[in-house]
Formats: C-alpha cells, structure tokens, sequence
C-alpha cells in the first residue's frame, strides 16, 4: 500500500502504508529515542501530531500490554524508516500494523527519516499530510497551508470526569491536562492517596478536596490555549505544595508572571542533559515539548532557575522564592528513558513533609 507525506512546503516523501489505511494530517515533529516506541505513541502530549521517529527500525519488539502511557493514542500519525512485521519478544502481542489498524491511525515506513528530520531541524515544525498516493499533491499543499491547527488538545486528552487513585500515604490532587501514565505510578509507588480532576478544574474545587499537594501533569499544545488552568495555578500557589511537569512546568510560569514561546523544533527524545542547579547533578532525561519559558521572562516574578537545558542552554527547571512550588520541563518519571530524574518525586514528598511539620495551616480557596 504506497502512500505519502506532503509536507506544507512542497517536500514529498513516498512510501509503505501500514496501519490504517485512512488519511491525516498533523504537525509533523521527531523524536530521537532509541527505544520506547510505544510509552512514545500512546503519550497524550503527542495529541495532533504526526511523530517521527530518528532510529531507523522500529516495531522489533512488538505491542505490549504493560508500556502504554494512556489508553486511547492520541497522535496522527506514525512515520518510520523500517516497520518489522514480525516483532520477537516474550511480551508481544500484537504488530504496530495490527495495532495501528486497530486505533485507526496511518503510518509510514521506507522514507528517508533522515532528511525529513533535517528539514524540521532546518525549518522548524510544519503541517503535514499522511494520504493516498493517488491524491493530487498541489491540492494536497494547499489543504495544508490553509489549515489551522486545533488549539483544544488539552479538553481533547484531559479527563472528563475526577476519580480516584485511593491510597493510604499523603493526598495529591493530579490535575489532567494530558497525564502520562507514568506519572500517576510514580505517585502511587510512593502510597500517595491521588485524585485525578479535569484540566479545567478551579482551584476552589481543588482546594476542597484537602489535598497534601497538587501535581500539575503533562500534556499536548500550547499553554496559552489553557488559560482556565493558568487562573486555576494563581489560586493554589502559596496554598499547598505544588509540583509540575512539562505542560505544568510552563502553565505554572505563566501563572506566576512569566512568558512563554515556541521553539524552532522542539525537545522530543530520551537522552538530553539537564542540569541541576541546586545539586550541580547532570541527568539524562527523557522530554516532549514544542514550548519552553522564556528566559528574560523570570526576571520580573518570583521564580528562579533550578534546571538548564545542556544542549542549548533553555530552562528546564523552575522553583518559586516564596512559596512550595517547583517545576521541570522534563518527565522524571522517564517512560521510556533513563530514570535519573526519578528523584524530583522524593523532592516533592519531603515538600509536602517539611509544610506539614512547619505548622503550616492548609488554606481553603
């Protein structure tokens, strides 16, 4: 089954259709890891976008039930050098062709990932197409330049309804903005008693359920097109110990004062360095983002830089002056990746143990 990608500037890639046979279209980003295609497919934070992968085989252990970072994939597509059509592996149960065919999404294998990789790191980020070969490739471009992105992937991937994770250890209340699975199993590892609320919880709702801390999740898009959760953050901040990753790490930023802007190309991989500002240690991290916090921003808030990016200097890491906040651009749940990181989530427990022994009061919204 040949198909193509167009890609909004004329580029035309041909290849092998697998997966779903219907067509798509999507930001088209890379992701550099070596491993973990499928914690990679089934992250919300991929919500709208057509992911490629940089290592060439990809497939080679199969699907599995055990690695997935959400239930339902939320990503548009899939593009790969060399699709294996007969994965190896004790826990396999099915292909990336039969489980794509499945959950309805198209991907693409035999292109020169390589070059389309360049192009985005040239280039930066643009809108693509997955489709037929037989489809006219000018009317194609001119679909794509006329498009607009969606704004909404947080309501898209967010939880619609709070449930609990119930345990008997300190209460966090996880607000879903497009959570990793990863995240909640962190927070569950460590007997934490969680709530899981929508992305538009207030943060009156938040603060009803008593919580010990509040743990602001990943997830897709830009943090402007969230502003209900950035008024939601003004209300908790000084209130209860609060945590953020990635699309929390920019949604608290902007809550406290900060700016926001989108990177050329982005972080998505499984290897990048970042700094530790407080402790001087250098981990690898695994990271998903198109947005990083400008840095000139931090000047006029009450935030200070713990963690810097050490392929291009970016912050990484922010923790307020004031009050028990920090965040971090990256995912120190790993998933996939290394779990250098893992130790932030110790860091907020102790955060939640040092305010309770403090004597400090919890204050209703």
């Amino acid at each position: 089954m040949k198909k193509q990608l167009i890609l909004e500037d004329g580029t035309v890639f041909i290849g092998q259709g697998f997966g779903a046979e219907s067509n798509s279209i999507g930001e088209v980003v890379f992701n550099t890891g070596m491993t973990g295609y499928q914690e990679i497919l089934s992250d919300p934070s991929y919500c709208g976008q057509i992911v490629t992968l940089t290592y060439p085989l990809v497939g080679n252990y199969g699907i599995n039930r055990d690695d997935f970072e959400s239930i339902a994939p939320a990503i548009n597509g899939f593009i790969v050098k060399e699709v294996c059509d007969f994965p190896s592996n004790w826990r396999n149960e099915l292909s990336l062709d039969e489980f794509f065919k499945q959950k309805n999404i198209p991907g693409l294998a035999g292109i020169d990932t390589r070059k389309l990789t360049r192009i985005i790191r040239k280039y930066g980020t643009l809108k693509g197409a997955i489709c037929s070969i037989e489809e006219n490739v000018a009317d194609v471009i001119k679909q794509l330049q006329a498009s607009v992105l969606p704004t909404d992937q947080v309501q898209q991937v967010s939880t619609k309804k709070a449930y609990p994770s119930p345990g008997r250890g300190k209460r966090v209340v996880l607000v879903d903005y497009g959570m990793k699975h990863g995240i909640l199993r962190e927070l569950n590892q460590r007997d934490c008693d969680v709530i899981v609320v929508p992305y538009n919880a207030t943060a009156q709702e938040i603060l009803s359920l008593s919580p010990d801390g509040v743990m602001l999740s990943n997830g897709p898009g830009d943090p402007k097109d969230v502003p209900e959760a950035i008024e939601a953050i003004k209300g908790i901040i000084g209130k209860v110990p609060l945590f953020g990753i990635c699309l929390g790490h920019q949604l608290f930023a902007l809550a406290s004062g900060a700016n926001t802007e989108k990177m050329k190309f982005g972080h998505r991989g499984s290897n990048h360095p970042v700094k530790d500002l407080l402790t001087g240690k250098v981990s690898l991290t695994s990271q998903n983002h198109g947005y990083t916090v400008e840095e000139k921003s931090i000047e006029q808030t009450d935030l200070e830089v713990t963690h810097l990016a050490l392929n291009d200097g970016t912050i990484e890491g922010l923790q307020h002056k004031q009050y028990p906040a920090f965040t971090v651009q990256y995912h120190p749940e790993a998933s996939p990746g290394p779990e250098d990181a893992n130790y932030l989530f110790d860091r907020f427990m102790s955060m939640i143990l040092t305010h309770k022994e403090d004597g400090a009061a919890y204050v209703k919204a």
